[in-house]
């Protein structure tokens, strides 16, 4: 369980109705392959020990018996196998019948959980046989142990501060006001649901929202397993949908009608974080619920659970489609809101042929089109120095004119020379000075240029360069909005690359093809044959990387050593361990220095769960110290 990752699984065993001994054994076969395979939480389905369409069958004191011995049996087996495990029966107190979760753990059953919400509608009959569960525990007599039975009950982990459990049946969740909610303010991170859930056209699908809702909504992990194979078919088909949730995301779900075994990989440090962040999740008093603690060896969980190389961007096709879209809108309602204040009806943008104010000039484009403003007020400035080659030089114009800018070409060369002459500074050093010269010049004549047209300064900078501190401070780093600064680099490309996808103006979209073809660089060097020589990602890394580290950082709060054992598994074959360790060490180093940067940044507009305006999601000092986190990553090496 070493940083926060704690297998689970959702056992749907084939079954036999009434048979209690065969239940039994596939129950035990359970347990035995899904500890194997390394599980420290297993859920079977509801009633599995009886079947869930025993129907006047849970009558007859036969069946109870044989329940309660068979669970006995199974506790037994599960003694030296590492694992909590919950098994449903049907169980008999004070001559009333409920339908009952067994906690069991290392050779003990450790509690009864039983249903708090029995069904009467459409198909089901329950309240025939059971009575609503007492959700303060009492005390049962199980063999010779006597034990708690009670709704009210959480489990917790030895040792394990984030690892603590509550148990729901079937159709709590279903309820308005499902015990999970309880559970979860009382400290439950980890919500387990024994199910037998039959299937109706469309019914998985809701199953689904259900349990995704559930999850997100009380900030936990969520395993729900649900009765297949075996069940009566009388009248009801039951599919096995087995599901593993964690914070409104599926983890894992299986194929209905295979009984099977699903596993999830839970992060508990994440949803501990996640209610850290949240002030309105608040706790609430315990007084009501009996908590008990249970034992698992601490092991480092193997991990099948996967991590998108680039969590900014949507692997689906129409879903990445469908962001863009919202993305490029928000930015341009962000910008539009700005025009219409300061009542502006001009806007600058420096263009460079790169994705960033590429990206820029297309949002602003868009929101002249909203604001019904021509075009032609839109000034795209091209300033060409030293490091400018032809090929973004000539995108830059190609892209303006296809837009409907008027374009303007100021050459700096001159002006930075003269700067230098006024400084002292050789124009043969390519030192940081003569690189910062450039974007100051550049950013200077952006700012009297908009001054002059009564018109705004677009910014172009976007939020991986934000978090790397690649800006040149009060220059490319200034504006008088920044429409890019909430996307990711990584998001960039594929935000112009839709935009050229869905335009038909084939000028355009050739030119924003050859955008999406050119190295990033801030062109602050020379070329070489008429080649761009200094490249971003040379520099400062793979922005994939670093998108990548600042995703897993910030918006999930992990620790150093955590983000490094995640990216290997994302980018295994991609990159060496070695090569992510070293631009780790860069990202962390760079982000706590260059904070002061982003203390100080122009408005722009949030558009994702991941930002670092000052104003807004990240208040953090400009002078914070880095230590602890470089220690460990320094310990990785």
């Amino acid at each position: 369980m070493e940083h926060g990752f704690l297998k689970v699984a959702a056992v749907t065993p084939k079954l036999k109705v009434a048979d209690t001994i065969f239940n039994r054994e596939q129950i035990c076969n359970g347990i035995e392959e899904a500890v194997s395979k390394g599980a420290k939480v297993l859920v079977f389905p509801e009633l599995c020990l009886s079947g869930y369409t025993c129907g006047d069958l849970f009558l007859q004191k036969r069946l109870l018996d044989c329940c309660r011995q068979e669970l006995i049996r199974v506790a037994e087996f599960t003694r030296n196998r590492d694992a909590l495990v919950f098994v449903g029966l049907p169980f008999e107190r004070d001559g009333k019948l409920y339908n009952t979760a067994a906690a069991v753990q290392n050779g003990n059953v450790l509690c009864l959980i039983p249903k708090a919400f029995i069904p009467a509608y459409g198909e089901f009959y329950e309240t025939r046989y059971f009575c609503p569960g007492n959700r303060q525990a009492v005390p049962v007599v199980l063999g010779e142990r006597e034990i708690p039975f009670g709704t009210n009950i959480l489990l917790r982990g030895a040792g394990m501060e984030n690892l603590v459990v509550g148990c729901e049946i079937c159709e709590d969740l279903w309820a308005p006001d499902e015990p999970g909610i309880s559970h979860a303010l009382a400290g439950a991170t980890l919500l387990v649901n024994l199910s037998a859930s039959n299937e109706t056209i469309g019914k998985d699908a809701y199953r689904e929202m259900l349990v995704k809702s559930s999850s997100a909504r009380l900030t936990a992990g969520y395993i729900y397993c649900s009765s297949g194979e075996g069940e009566s078919t009388q009248d009801l088909v039951f599919g096995g949908h087995d599901i593993i949730a964690e914070n409104g995301c599926i983890l894992a779900q299986c194929k209905k009608f295979e009984s099977q075994i699903l596993y999830g990989d839970i992060d508990l440090d994440r949803l501990a974080m996640e209610r850290r962040r949240m002030n309105t999740f608040v706790s609430t008093d315990h007084s009501g619920y009996l908590t008990l603690t249970f034992s698992l060896k601490k092991e480092e969980t193997q991990l099948e659970r996967t991590f998108p190389c680039m969590p900014f961007v949507p692997a689906d096709q129409r879903e990445r489609d469908e962001r863009c879209n919202e993305i490029l809108a928000i930015q341009s309602m962000g910008l539009k809101k700005r025009l219409e204040h300061t009542g502006c009806e001009k806007a600058v943008v420096g263009v460079s042929g790169g994705l960033d104010s590429t990206l820029a000039l297309l949002v602003t484009a868009g929101t002249f089109d909203m604001l019904k403003l021509p075009r032609r007020n839109i000034i795209a400035v091209t300033m060409p120095c030293f490091g400018t080659t032809d090929r973004t030089y000539d995108n830059a114009c190609i892209l303006a004119g296809a837009l409907g800018a008027e374009l303007r070409q100021i050459d700096i060369k001159e002006a930075v020379r003269i700067h230098f002459r006024d400084i002292g500074q050789e124009e043969g050093k390519h030192d940081v000075t003569y690189e910062n010269a450039q974007a100051r010049e550049r950013t200077q004549i952006l700012m009297d240029l908009a001054n002059r047209e009564n018109a705004m300064v677009i910014g172009t900078g976007d939020l991986s360069e934000l978090a790397l501190g690649w800006a040149t401070y009060n220059g490319d780093h200034m504006s008088m909005y920044g429409v890019n600064a909430g996307i990711p680099k990584t998001l960039v490309r594929h935000l112009v690359k839709y935009y050229g996808d869905k335009c038909e103006k084939e000028e355009l979209k050739n030119v924003l093809r050859d955008v999406l073809d050119t190295p990033v660089s801030p062109e602050l060097l020379p070329p070489e044959q008429g080649k761009i020589t200094q490249k971003t990602e040379d520099l400062v890394g793979p922005y994939e990387l670093h998108d990548f580290f600042l995703y897993y950082m910030l918006r999930c709060g992990f620790e150093p050593a955590k983000v490094y054992r995640i990216a290997k598994r994302s980018f295994k074959g991609q990159y060496e361990d070695a090569v992510i360790l070293k631009w780790l060490r860069v990202f962390y180093r760079r982000f706590f220095a260059q904070q002061y940067k982003r203390s100080c940044l122009p408005d722009g507009p949030k558009v994702g769960s991941v930002a670092l305006s000052p104003r807004g999601d990240l208040r953090m000092p400009s002078d914070a110290c880095v230590r602890i986190w470089m220690e460990q990553v320094e310990a990785l090496i």
